[in-house]
């Protein structure tokens, strides 16, 4: 022991006196020797395990779930819904433009699934959101840093085209420019290639599935419902409601974060689950194999 500055060789010569004759004293009682008194040798510690990695959002199929999908017309799968009677949805979004934290930091924070379509006009602001979805606050507000962010919340990021022409009107070397172009630009800042093609307006001809083909695209992915501003589901079925295996798109629109909440909170009040849309196709499309 190091003593005190200020007096600190004295008080540890005092000390010293004290507890030599306590130790005298306890001896002459009949005390417990100091050998016999010693505290018990402490236990080893606990191995602490290392923090488990989180596995992928969302509820994943179970097994024999999932009915096979086709490709169409022997080239590409063009998917809507996922095969199954389960009551699970999948969410996914397009475009780009408004990049709002706060819906970066539900999907984070809640682990929400969700996937991603970039397009990069609009991820890049070169030019003007669709005025329908209302007056951005953050319109290019993150730039390709956002998706990242995004991305490191397990959040795939898929094609969208560079400038979202509708593809029927291009010839099939415009059509590959427009999607491989994309692919390629996601992959340098994103550091993945998209598997997953959406066109535009959900517009698409032979031309466009053979291209989709050649840039490395293992499907194309089209949907079930839209969500409108403030959270509202407009349904493509006659009897308005969800089905099992629904394919809904968003879109990056002003208040992002709040019509996402109100979305998922209605999803799950009907009994339905959110799911992983990326486990779900690998598992449609490997028993097509």
């Amino acid at each position: 022991m190091i003593g005190r500055r200020f007096g600190g060789t004295r008080l540890m010569r005092v000390s010293a006196g004290i507890v030599a004759a306590a130790l005298v004293s306890g001896c002459a009682a009949g005390g417990t020797s100091p050998a016999s008194s010693a505290a018990p040798a402490s236990s080893p510690p606990v191995p602490v395990k290392p923090q488990q990695k989180a596995g992928p959002p969302g509820v994943l199929p179970r097994p024999g779930e999932v009915k096979a999908i086709t490709p169409a017309g022997s080239v590409l799968p063009v998917i809507s819904s996922i095969p199954t009677t389960r009551k699970v949805v999948f969410l996914t979004i397009d475009d780009g433009w408004e990049q709002d934290p706060g819906f970066v930091r539900q999907v984070r924070e809640q682990r929400i699934p969700i996937t991603a379509f970039v397009m990069r006009d609009a991820v890049e602001a070169l030019g003007a959101p669709d005025p329908a979805g209302g007056v951005g606050k953050y319109v290019g507000r993150g730039k390709w840093s956002y998706f990242r962010q995004l991305r490191d919340a397990g959040v795939p990021i898929e094609n969208h085209t560079l400038t979202h022409p509708d593809l029927r009107t291009l010839g099939y070397d415009a059509q590959k420019a427009e999607i491989c172009g994309s692919s390629k630009l996601i992959r340098e800042h994103i550091g993945t290639r998209p598997t997953l093609f959406r066109p535009p307006f959900g517009n698409y001809g032979a031309g466009t599935l053979r291209a989709a083909k050649a840039c490395g695209v293992e499907a194309l992915l089209l949907w079930t419902a839209t969500v409108q501003p403030g959270g509202k589901i407009a349904y493509q079925v006659p009897d308005k409601r969800l089905r099992p295996g629904d394919i809904l798109l968003l879109h990056f629109r002003p208040n992002l974060a709040r019509d996402f909440r109100i979305l998922v909170d209605k999803i799950r009040r009907r009994g339905y689950e959110l799911g992983n849309l990326d486990a779900y196709l690998k598992a449609a499309l490997r028993r097509a194999k």
